[in-house]
């Protein structure tokens, strides 16, 4: 490897840093659905390139968080009902096909395991979005098909704003009841209760978003 292809490596990783951290505030509120993201202004607050945030912020704008807007370049989503019931309709299709197939035994476990981290997560109050999105990625992994596994894990980044919109409206332990239903289906070989459950934890999320957007 070159000293220039080690140096494009170094500042692809420092953007996919910032571009993690910039998600992270958005989903914290620090920046708001129609906000504007200056890139000169975060550049110098952060002491970094403003190439590089401009590459961090076409990153988001890949994972659906952000959009450029003529005469004023990106801006945090501002969500609609159209595309809260898009991107939940690609989820429903993919977890329902998933979640009709037997898993095999080291599946399951993938999946039970999953669930206990949700657990665990609710009870401390850390991390209960990214363990609901990792039980649901477990659940996606039985269709046995590393690209579905990706589609699935490149939705995510938008699923996540969006599920940190619903915990705002809902308690850890009816986030935990909701996913048992959905385990307890599973366990017991009945795949038409699971697809039922999977549909109604769907549905039952776009109609809180709709109301709280």
């Amino acid at each position: 490897m070159s000293a220039l292809e080690g140096l494009e490596v170094r500042r692809t990783t420092t953007a996919q840093q910032l571009a993690d951290g910039l998600s992270e505030r958005i989903m914290a509120g620090a920046f708001g659905p129609g906000d504007r993201l200056r890139e000169s202004a975060i550049a110098a607050e952060l002491g970094v390139a403003r190439n590089t945030i401009r590459e961090a912020v076409r990153i988001l704008e890949l994972t659906g968080l952000v959009r450029y807007e003529v005469n004023r370049g990106a801006v945090v989503i501002a969500p609609t009902r159209e595309k809260v019931e898009a991107l939940y309709t690609a989820r429903e299709r993919l977890e329902t096909a998933a979640i009709a197939r037997t898993p095999r035994p080291e599946q399951l476990e993938a999946i039970t395991t999953a669930f206990e981290e949700l657990e665990q997560a609710a009870r401390t109050g850390v991390g209960i979005v990214d363990r609901d999105l990792a039980f649901h990625q477990a659940i996606v992994a039985l269709l046995d098909s590393s690209r579905l596994d990706e589609f699935f894990a490149s939705l995510t980044q938008e699923l996540r704003f969006y599920l940190t919109v619903l915990s705002k409206s809902e308690t850890p332990e009816e986030v935990v009841a909701e996913h048992r239903l959905i385990l307890d289906a599973i366990r017991l070989g009945d795949r038409d209760r699971a697809v039922a459950e999977i549909r109604a934890h769907v549905e039952a999320s776009v109609e809180r978003l709709n109301e709280l957007l």
